[in-house]
């Protein structure tokens, strides 16, 4: 049976408040065991498991901080929803391979997400604005 839009919105906003306070096990909880984690663009490609989206995470957590995201826009399916988003925090290590130096951060992000019919996230797809970082963090000062 698929899930409502309430439903959905729960799971995806649960898993929103785990990345905010950098909890790694409760992000990877979100996901279903065998979850297709593809943050388009990434060198790694997608990856499979909740194994291979911990990296990604790890990372992620150190590498940004104050973490907020702010839904803009949701649109739904019987089994997904994508979710149009602002990230707004700070970069205190090396985002997506560049220097943040503690400088503050925004940034647009698209997730496309589906979900199990238990409620699990079984393929996260994100796509985020590169050139807004990079703007906000040029390299050279």
């Amino acid at each position: 049976m698929a899930l409502t839009r309430t439903e959905m919105d729960r799971r995806i906003d649960q898993h929103f408040r785990f990345e905010a306070t950098d909890d790694v096990e409760g992000v990877l909880a979100t996901l279903s065991p065998d979850v297709e984690h593809d943050i388009v663009g990434a060198p790694s490609g997608p990856t499979r498991g909740r194994d291979g989206a911990r990296p990604f995470y790890e990372a992620l957590f150190s590498d940004l901080s104050d973490s907020r995201v702010e839904s803009q826009r949701r649109l739904y399916g019987a089994d997904f929803l994508v979710d149009e988003s602002i990230w707004r925090g700070k970069a205190p290590g090396r985002p997506f391979g560049l220097e943040g130096r503690g400088r503050p951060l925004e940034f647009r992000l698209l997730h496309v997400v589906e979900f199990t019919d238990a409620g699990d996230i079984r393929r996260e797809n994100v796509w985020l604005d590169l050139a807004a970082i990079i703007q906000q963090l040029p390299q050279d000062s």
